[in-house]
């Protein structure tokens, strides 16, 4: 499904990545935890296609196809969506004209026929409710004005609508009061398939009391340096990182 492998990557002469690996099978969650400078982030930059990093090894492979190859909208009408930290505002583009160029633009990279204006709205409608998401928030210039709940649960429509293979939340929690963070979980969850599987990175156990991972790992300089199940987060809420580290 997407395995990354032997990655190493540098930013300015400093290696970030170093030989880190990972396989996610069909709709599996696994969780990425670590401190601060661990090279989370980075890892989800990466395999989306930003600027400014430089692979030196390793390859990040969907379905068997390297994404290190593809350019970023590549990668995404492939199947991968990531979440970011801090969703950016795009004022003067309208939720809904977002959706749709982006709807469009999966559909004619797949071969698929573009809906009608009609079975568009229809189709964003059925997902927003889905998701408890009112007709306001799709009406509104794209997260503008909107609370840190409201660009995220934004970017879950949008994962709603482009049905990506693997999903890559990075640090999707900040700034989340228990109240959005809560909504924001439901919407994953409702999300989770056979065919979907997700990466969670956090720096917090407390998404992982709604987001129930089958794996979690710890990062530590780039690299992998624990791996267990959901107790392990557990563990990590109650000692912090220093016992793995050593």
């Amino acid at each position: 499904m997407f395995n990354v492998s032997n990655l190493t990557v540098s930013v300015e002469d400093k290696e970030i990545l170093k030989n880190f690996s990972i396989d996610v099978g069909p709709g599996e969650v696994h969780a990425i935890m670590g401190p601060n400078g661990s090279g989370k982030s980075t890892l989800a930059h990466v395999c989306a296609g930003k600027e400014d990093y430089t692979v030196l090894n390793g390859e990040v492979l969907l379905n068997d196809e390297n994404l290190l190859d593809l350019d970023p909208d590549a990668r995404s009408t492939r199947g991968l969506f990531l979440a970011f930290q801090y969703p950016i505002e795009i004022p003067g583009v309208t939720t809904m004209t977002f959706l749709k160029s982006s709807l469009e633009a999966h559909y004619k990279a797949n071969g698929k026929e573009v809906l009608s204006t009609p079975d568009f709205m229809k189709l964003v409608r059925e997902k927003a409710a889905e998701l408890n998401i009112d007709d306001d928030m799709i009406r509104r210039p794209l997260n503008v004005g909107f609370s840190g709940g409201e660009k995220k649960r934004n970017e879950i429509l949008q994962m709603a609508l482009l049905d990506p293979k693997i999903c890559i939340l990075d640090e999707t929690d900040s700034g989340l009061d228990i109240d959005a963070l809560r909504l924001v979980a439901e919407g994953v969850n409702k999300l989770r398939s056979e065919s979907r599987s997700f990466v969670v990175i956090t720096h917090y156990q407390r998404l992982l009391d709604y987001i129930k991972p089958d794996y979690v790992h710890i990062m530590y300089k780039g690299k992998i340096i624990e791996t267990g199940d959901s107790t392990l987060a557990l563990d990590l809420e109650k000692s912090g990182y220093n016992n793995y580290i050593k």
